[in-house]
């Protein structure tokens, strides 16, 4: 699933070290740049339009592994969406984001599932809805219940999130880590009772993918 390199070692033994390919889709302006810079930085600013792609990375530093995220902030002006599936190939989790005060961006981030699910192999890549910028709940155009919703008939994680307050965006990017960390553990080789580790040579091969 990811690349794995064993890193320092814990009282129960080696500690693996993980990295992610994280996504960020969604319409323009609903602050997906401000979430990965809020994310990273522990800062907000009003940033201008993303052009094309930008990058970010974050260490964590867990009890039961490390783990880099390599986060791609994609474009959100129309003209730059042709090309977006290039940025997220190979992703491990995406993050769907919209504007609750925008009920246009709901529906654009419903279009953007659609394009995932054209890519990626059901449970290959963990997808996360986020409904940003509480701080404007006064103008709120999309119910929290609207967005949980959709995120369980997709069985997506779902949160809503404040980059300018700084609400729950530690949180939303936990919950992909402990997601990912599961599906690690999930697919981790079985030990044998002649206590080596054995592995299905049958689900190492590629897998076919479209695109």
């Amino acid at each position: 699933m990811a690349q794995t390199v064993t890193l320092g070692t814990s009282p129960e033994g080696p500690r693996p070290s993980y990295m992610y390919k994280v996504v960020l889709l969604g319409s323009m302006s609903v602050g997906k740049s401000s979430l990965a810079y809020r994310y990273v930085k522990n800062d907000f600013r009003e940033l201008l339009p993303t052009v094309g792609c930008s990058f970010f990375t974050q260490i964590l530093d867990l009890d039961e592994a490390t783990v880099k995220f390599e986060i791609w902030d994609t474009a959100g002006q129309e003209k730059y969406q042709s090309v977006c599936h290039l940025y997220y190939r190979d992703a491990h989790a995406a993050l769907l984001v919209y504007d609750i005060a925008n009920k246009q961006t709901f529906s654009r981030a419903k279009l953007w599932l659609e394009e995932l699910e054209k890519k990626f192999l059901p449970d290959e890549i963990v997808v996360a809805l986020v409904g940003n910028k509480t701080d404007l709940a006064a103008e709120r155009e999309v119910s929290t219940e609207e967005g949980e919703d959709f995120a369980r008939t997709k069985s997506l994680l779902f949160m809503e999130t404040s980059a300018k307050s700084n609400h729950q965006v530690n949180d939303i990017f936990m919950a992909i880590v402990q997601e990912l960390l599961r599906r690690e553990k999930e697919k981790a080789p079985k030990p044998s009772p002649h206590g080596r580790s054995t592995v299905d040579l049958r689900a190492s091969g590629a897998r076919t993918r479209c695109c």
